[in-house]
């Protein structure tokens, strides 16, 4: 919103909201509710004016169109809401499903770990506690079998003493808590590796799960699974966009599927495509990423038995980390376990939201509808336009890009999640758009058409249809999270700020972290630190040199010292030299003496002045 309603207000209408939907037997989220709010006041048909306040009677009939349209469970856009709220709340990529996976056993790990590093034994009783409580942290760190197990138990407990025997836990205690973390963490790799190896010689493990043949007919099966829901959607996306098409070029005979939310339900499929793509890529790289452990796992196996060869001894910087090595490896397994445990639970849970489409649209009556009709599939409808392009010539200042032309032309962020962007706005359907036919660049965005012709309509004014499809996504708002039009409802707070950003779905701007540093002081400083203005300081300082003066050095001998021996350096004293530049000279004139008689006067009026010159000449000089 644009101010209008402040943060207060919307909350009171999210809690009310929420309220009257409880007390109708609906629990829905507050994530969920103010998202709703939103759309309610964004659809034009409602007619809230988003430019001033709203009133109280506005406020109660925001609020009873909120709590309509969250009851009304026949609408296939609830339902595609609610499956993008909680796709976006519980989806998470496999970075930060690891990470969370981490942090999760480490808080599970804590209360364990501080009661080793932190304790310190004195008895012996006290450390065999202690190194109990290390089996129990290795069996737990590695997952393979439970402290109840008394053999899984056991097992740790022989490996752990191979490699730190309970005489080592002096030294253990020694440490600091960060060094005794880490060696907790590097014993619990190395037991993980012997156990692994002891298995693979038929030497125990018997509690450990054979994670890799696990996952080879695990991961097989849910992307099957994904394949065989994904086509069943498609069919009926395939479906829902025939009868659009046949509704708008036959009105008359399609009458009667005006009162069917005929698009709500091809956005309900076609949103529900897209999370089944997100899941299937997820599965495929989980494929690939366990097909590479299967063969890093039998040549670290491999090397290990050869590094061993049945020997009584080794020495532990050989073969300790090819333990290590297995442990990682192992690790990888478990975390692809839990990556296909994550996927199965999101595609099923996925499932509910697309329930209604049988409720609206029976087989039978979809059947019926569909007589007459040619359903195309998205391959089909791209094939049948790829012998057609855009002419360049034709646009003076439009600019196409075409496979041949332009670099990366599959990584290009096309809008609109690939959908025609002419259809969208004009007939409410999402066609998949063609980038043979050419891609418009129009203000450093990019746009992908079903049709030649469609490409060139939207060219004349691609404000104008932009701004159709804007206003498309108003009415229907589950279309704003479908075609990725996020940057252009920016206030729509509550719903966007549920969303953690790693979470989101879609592709994500690039982004990049920068930063700046600016010097303290540019310029030398010019305090002078020996500066003193009070003068009692500076007299204080006076005394304390003259004292200083006075100040004697006494020294004497005991007996500890007057045996000690004397030391003497030698140093090199610096050398006296001179060096004359220019020679010194003189001269002597001698010095003008000149008397002047007769000044004071005398017996005669007149006064007669004699000067007497006594300056000697320069030759006696």
């Amino acid at each position: 919103m644009s101010g209008e309603l402040t943060r207060s207000v919307i909350k009171r209408i999210v809690r009310q909201v929420g309220l009257e939907c409880a007390a109708q037997g609906q629990s829905l989220s507050e994530t969920l509710v103010a998202f709703m709010v939103k759309a309610v006041v964004l659809d034009p048909r409602n007619d809230f004016n988003m430019d001033r306040m709203l009133t109280e009677n506005d406020m109660q009939d925001l609020i009873q169109l909120c709590v309509t349209r969250l009851l009304d469970t026949t609408n296939p856009s609830l339902s595609t809401i609610k499956m993008q709220v909680y796709f976006d709340m519980n989806y998470a990529d496999r970075d930060e499903l690891l990470r969370e996976q981490e942090r999760v056993l480490e808080g599970k790990l804590a209360p364990i770990v501080r009661a080793i590093t932190e304790s310190g034994p004195r008895v012996q009783e006290e450390m065999e506690n202690v190194y109990q409580k290390m089996v129990t942290y290795v069996l737990l760190r590695s997952g393979l079998g439970s402290p109840t197990d008394i053999e899984a138990v056991r097992e740790v407990t022989a490996a752990l003493q191979s490699v730190f025997p309970q005489t080592e836990m002096i030294t253990f205690i020694s440490l600091s808590k960060k060094d005794k973390e880490q060696q907790l963490k590097d014993l619990a790799m190395l037991v993980t590796g012997i156990r692994l190896y002891n298995k693979q010689c038929r030497k125990g493990g018997s509690c450990i799960d054979d994670l890799p043949g696990i996952l080879s007919e695990a991961i097989p099966s849910a992307t099957r699974t994904l394949d065989e829901r994904l086509n069943s959607c498609q069919l009926l996306a395939h479906r829902y966009t025939a009868l659009l098409e046949s509704m708008q070029e036959h009105p008359q005979r399609f009458s009667r599927l005006r009162f069917f939310k005929l698009k709500e339900a091809l956005f309900n499929v076609r949103q529900y495509e897209a999370f089944l793509c997100i899941l299937q890529s997820n599965a495929i790289t989980s494929a690939q990423e366990v097909e590479s452990l299967d063969v890093q796992f039998e040549a670290a196996m491999m090397v290990l038995k050869n590094t061993v060869q049945d020997k009584t001894s080794i020495e532990s910087r050989e073969v300790f980390p090819l333990f290590m090595e297995l442990s990682k490896l192992w690790t990888g397994f478990q975390d692809e376990m839990l990556l296909l445990t994550f996927l199965t639970n999101m595609a099923d849970n996925l499932q509910q939201f697309l329930e209604i489409q049988s409720q609206l649209f029976p087989e039978e009556m979809l059947t019926s509808l569909l007589e007459g009709v040619t359903v195309k599939s998205d391959v089909e409808r791209i094939k049948e336009t790829m012998g057609t392009r855009v002419n360049v010539s034709d646009f003076t200042s439009q600019e196409w890009l075409f496979p041949e032309t332009t670099d990366n032309f599959d990584q290009l962020l096309i809008q609109y999640h690939g959908f025609c962007a002419h259809s969208i706005g004009v007939k409410g359907i999402t066609l998949p758009g063609n980038p043979a036919i050419g891609i418009l660049k129009h203000k450093e965005k990019y746009y992908v058409f079903s049709s030649k012709e469609a490409a060139y309509i939207f060219a004349e004014d691609p404000d104008k249809f932009i701004q159709l499809n804007i206003e498309k996504a108003k009415k229907y708002a589950e279309l704003i999270q479908l075609l990725e039009l996020h940057h252009q409802f920016e206030y729509l707070v509550p719903h966007a700020q549920a969303r953690r950003a790693s979470k989101g779905s879609m592709k994500t701007p690039p982004k990049r972290e920068s930063g700046t540093q600016t010097d303290t002081h540019i310029l030398p400083p010019t305090i002078v630190r020996s500066y003193e203005w009070n003068e009692w300081e500076l007299r204080r300082k006076a005394i304390k040199l003259a004292n200083l003066r006075r100040m004697l050095t006494h020294s004497m001998q005991t007996d500890l010292s007057h045996m000690r021996r004397e030391n003497f350096t030698q140093v090199y004293l610096p050398k006296d030299a001179g060096t004359q530049t220019k020679r010194d000279n003189s001269s002597n004139v001698p010095k003008p003496q000149i008397f002047l008689k007769g000044l004071r006067g005398g017996s005669s009026p007149t006064t007669h002045m004699v000067t007497v010159d006594l300056t000697r000449p320069l030759d006696e000089t």
